[in-house]
């Protein structure tokens, strides 16, 4: 089963980046070429991302995943960024994360074009990171398929907050 692939892959990392913060590294699994061509396999068989007109990933590791996707589904792909790292006219949204508080920008032009969008991210936690997103697009007016990520921390029913479908490969 390629959840159990997965969890085998994923690195465990105790008070990563601060002391209380349980890490799971999913950069092994980048390391094991036919696991990962699997996972964005998978990931691109949801309908949560073929209804998308567009998919939009967030900083950082969100964009390994769905640009790869988004290649693979023949989709349009842009990118929520932390801020100083895109250039042009910028719509902006803050977050917490478990461990800290930061900010997602669009570029406005990247949105005009697309009604509906499907997110990719590495990781849920907290869903901080996925709020701000949502409350961006929203602010748009556009419609959110839903979200896919490879790991979703359960413990912390992120999902729970958002009024979209959520998928994701491996549970903890």
């Amino acid at each position: 089963m390629l959840s159990d692939k997965l969890k085998d892959k994923i690195g465990n990392y105790q008070d990563f980046p601060t002391t209380g913060i349980l890490f799971r590294d999913i950069t092994p699994i980048l390391r094991d070429q036919k696991l990962f061509s699997e996972l964005i396999e998978k990931m691109s068989e949801s309908d949560i991302l073929k209804k998308a007109d567009c998919l939009v990933a967030i900083d950082a590791r969100g964009f390994i995943f769905g640009s790869s996707i988004a290649l693979n589904l023949s989709k349009p792909f842009i990118l929520a960024r932390k801020p100083g790292k895109l250039p042009g006219e910028l719509i902006q949204s803050s977050y917490k994360l478990e461990y800290g508080e930061n900010s997602l920008v669009f570029q406005l032009d990247s949105l005009k074009n697309f009604k509906s969008f499907g997110i990719i991210d590495d990781l849920l936690a907290t869903g901080g990171t996925v709020n701000a997103v949502a409350n961006l697009l929203n602010q748009k007016n556009k419609i959110i398929t839903g979200l896919s990520v490879v790991v979703e921390l359960t413990e912390l029913n992120a999902r729970s907050n958002f009024n979209f479908e959520v998928s994701s490969e491996v549970k903890y």
